[in-house]
């Protein structure tokens, strides 16, 4: 790579970072898009990344351990943006951290982003602010195709219920496996801040 292709690619690493925190602030800071208490209907969670295998089943591991028999929490699942892993089992190691901490039960095939989700979940949460640019593109596309009650969904960064706005998940795919650990303490915290900052809001008792 010579200079002059470094300069550019440098220049579009700095516009990517640039993108992706303004994508985060416009959509942590749209009413539309925030949680909505005072419901009685449970709701359904779709978790997502990008393979589905490291990060996202991690989070539907944790996510389901902890609302386990909470009857305010409906269908819990999670997909990736990509069909890079699809028809995989999760990674040894989010497996592995799993399991150390409690979760020995949770099984997963690896799937990408249907349509139908934008429908069929009331959350749909992404692990970083790539996951949730490729979301809202597809959310948008259906929209604008179908009109909005296909796609109705809540498109939000998981991180967003860890108390600092915009806290990403980074992929520990190609890391040691301390990054798995960390993640696991993230999807602990995200998971505690969604429990008090949504299903505290919800009455099931009330339902029709």
């Amino acid at each position: 790579m010579d200079h002059t292709q470094m300069i550019l690619a440098a220049d579009q690493s700095a516009y990517r970072r640039a993108s992706t925190t303004l994508r985060i602030e416009w959509l942590t800071n749209t009413p539309d898009l925030m949680p909505v208490a005072g419901t009685h209907k449970p709701v359904s969670v779709l978790f997502v990344c990008l393979g589905n295998i490291c990060r996202s089943p991690m989070a539907e591991g944790v996510f389901r351990r902890m609302t386990k028999a909470d009857t305010r929490v409906d269908t819990i699942d999670s997909a990736g943006t990509g069909a890079y892993h699809e028809g995989c089992a999760p990674d040894p190691r989010t497996m592995t951290v799993l399991a150390n901490n409690g979760e020995t039960e949770y099984g997963h095939t690896a799937r990408k982003v249907r349509n139908s989700d934008f429908r069929d979940f009331d959350y749909i949460l992404a692990m970083d602010g790539e996951n949730l640019h490729d979301l809202t593109s597809s959310q948008r596309r259906i929209v604008k195709s179908s009109g909005a009650d296909a796609a109705p969904a809540k498109l939000m960064l998981f991180g967003d219920f860890g108390g600092r706005k915009g806290e990403e998940v980074i992929d520990p795919y190609y890391g040691a496996r301390d990054g798995f650990t960390i993640a696991y303490e993230q999807m602990t915290r995200f998971t505690r801040g969604f429990i008090e900052e949504v299903l505290s809001g919800i009455d099931t008792t009330l339902q029709a």
